[in-house]
């Protein structure tokens, strides 16, 4: 039987966790951009873009990720499309976190007070010079924290992609426990792993939801 040392599973778990942080980075972003254009649906004056967008933000709330995953996985097969495990686990992501950015993002716009829409409007703004120049700014100060936030979920999220073959870090400390018979070893550096990934994002939105309710007070 081969012998593992710690540093030969430790360096095989890192190895994993730059995709859990890629697939991290590419859901956020992809799903940020998204989310941009839903929240733009959602607070839009015309009632199907609003309904459109609400049932979006429902669908992808309102159901497990590990379910959207498996069906982008192996519904769209049923279809005659085989994609990589690792395309199915970025769209899936994707569609998942720009549903929730899509929310948080509408409330920050909707916290924005309603003067400034008529301070604007009796400027002669178009509806999008008001998101652009005035409302945006101002609701991208109170977004930063939630989303910040958030991107904790978005990294968690990614060990769920495992269920479909992509080996990302959760998926890489089973595949090392079962070679190596080291389970608590394994699964003791992921906690870690996991813990150091999401624990500086944790911080940073505590202390920019500090900040802002510092500056508001002020």
């Amino acid at each position: 039987m081969i012998e593992f040392s710690t540093w030969d599973i430790l360096r095989n778990l890192l190895l994993a966790a730059r995709w859990t942080i890629l697939l991290s980075i590419v859901a956020f972003i992809g799903g940020g951009l998204l989310g941009l254009v839903i929240m733009a649906m959602r607070t839009s004056r015309l009632a199907l873009p609003r309904r459109i967008a609400w049932a979006y933000i429902e669908l992808f709330q309102g159901t497990p990720l590990l379910m959207q995953l498996f069906l982008a996985f192996f519904g769209l097969a049923l279809f005659g499309l085989n994609i990589p495990a690792w395309l199915a686990a970025g769209l899936a992501l994707i569609l998942w976190t720009a549903g929730f950015l899509a929310e948080i993002w509408r409330g920050c716009v909707e916290a924005i007070p309603r003067g400034q829409w008529e301070a604007s409007a009796s400027l002669a703004m178009s509806r999008y010079e008001q998101m652009r120049y005035v409302v945006l700014p101002q609701a991208m100060r109170i977004a930063i924290a939630p989303t910040v936030g958030f991107s904790v979920q978005v990294v968690k999220g990614t060990a769920l992609t495992s269920i479909i073959g992509f080996v990302e870090l959760s998926k890489a400390s089973t595949m090392i426990s079962n070679a190596t018979f080291q389970p608590f070893t394994v699964f003791a550096f992921t906690a870690l792993l996991y813990f150091l990934l999401c624990w500086p994002l944790s911080i940073a939105s505590r202390h920019l939801e500090r900040k802002h309710h510092a500056a508001y007070r002020r």
